[in-house]
């Protein structure tokens, strides 16, 4: 495959299940080669069951889903070799060691034995002084951790990451975006989907939303914050006012009750020219401010308020 074309293809991907809930409805997406992908969105979107149809772990209803070249149905076995994956369950064999599950992880896919690529991987994870410690005297952490190195044991080109962080403490998030900061750089395309919505806005290139089983929107998140952002202007004034002069109503101000305060809420496109005639028309009509401050929008807020467009 071209190193231009994307790793994951998804057409017109449907899935109906018996009791006739529609998961997904003719969603179209594509993932580019060595990304970083945070897909969003509320409980019951359908993240779950698209990553779980990619990963040839649910039979699409209809469409057609590429893995680097591979149809995940009429070549099943090499596209899921070309994927990792993390799921949100802490599922694993609890009377195995560290090192045995991830070992057999690895020949699940027929790759051959590397003791040195397993020592690697566990020891990146903090997990070397566990491995031969049972999967049932870890704790969820160090769980969550051997799910990771079981995804990569394979050496996939593609890793999903659903919901890695949940339950996890501080120091083990960080470990882990470290880590996948250096899968990243190594090559891996890395799929994530998680709650922590500033987990996203800090890794990840693009942003895609999904809500009721459909694609609302993809988009380059530095795109993305500054289309939708918002930004807000507060100005602490030297004396308070009792209205908004009718000469600057166009621009929407909001005044604190105390009339000390005035808040100016703008598009970041409009941002230059907005703030330029917003204090000339405060200078003419006199009034005169102490401090400034700005805030902008995260992208929490704006895929909240997304949600809620689309409900």
């Amino acid at each position: 495959m071209s190193s231009t074309s994307p790793i994951i293809s998804v057409s017109g991907l449907s899935k109906t299940y018996a009791t006739g809930f529609s998961a997904l409805k003719s969603v179209d997406l594509e993932i580019r080669r060595g990304e970083i992908f945070a897909l969003l969105g509320p409980n019951g979107a359908g993240k779950t069951t698209l990553i779980s149809i990619i990963c040839g772990l649910v039979k699409p209803s209809t469409g057609t889903v590429l893995a680097d070249g591979y149809d995940i149905i009429r070549d099943y076995r090499a596209a899921r070799a070309t994927i990792g994956l993390v799921p949100q369950e802490l599922t694993t064999d609890a009377f195995e060691t560290v090192w045995s599950t991830v070992s057999f992880s690895r020949g699940l896919f027929g790759k051959p034995k590397d003791p040195a690529f397993i020592e690697r991987i566990l020891k990146e994870l903090s997990l070397w002084d566990k491995k031969d410690t049972q999967i049932r005297r870890l704790s969820g952490g160090m769980k969550r951790r051997v799910l990771i190195a079981k995804a990569l044991a394979h050496e996939p080109r593609i890793l999903f990451l659903d919901e890695p962080t949940a339950g996890v403490d501080v120091e083990l998030r960080q470990d882990m975006w470290q880590m996948v900061r250096r899968l990243k750089e190594s090559g891996v395309t890395i799929i994530l989907t998680t709650h922590y919505i500033e987990e996203a806005e800090e890794m990840a290139d693009r942003i895609g939303v999904i809500s009721k089983g459909e694609i609302i929107l993809v988009e380059e998140k530095a795109e993305l914050m500054r289309k939708l952002g918002k930004k807000q202007l507060s100005l602490q004034l030297q004396q308070p006012i009792e209205a908004v002069p009718a000469t600057l109503a166009a621009f929407n101000l909001s005044l604190s009750p105390a009339g000390d305060e005035l808040v100016y809420t703008y598009d970041t496109q409009a941002e230059r020219t907005g703030i330029t005639t917003l204090l000339q028309g405060l200078a003419e009509a006199g009034i005169r401010f102490r401090d400034l401050s700005t805030s902008q929008s995260s992208l929490e807020d704006i895929f909240v308020s997304l949600v809620r467009e689309r409900a």
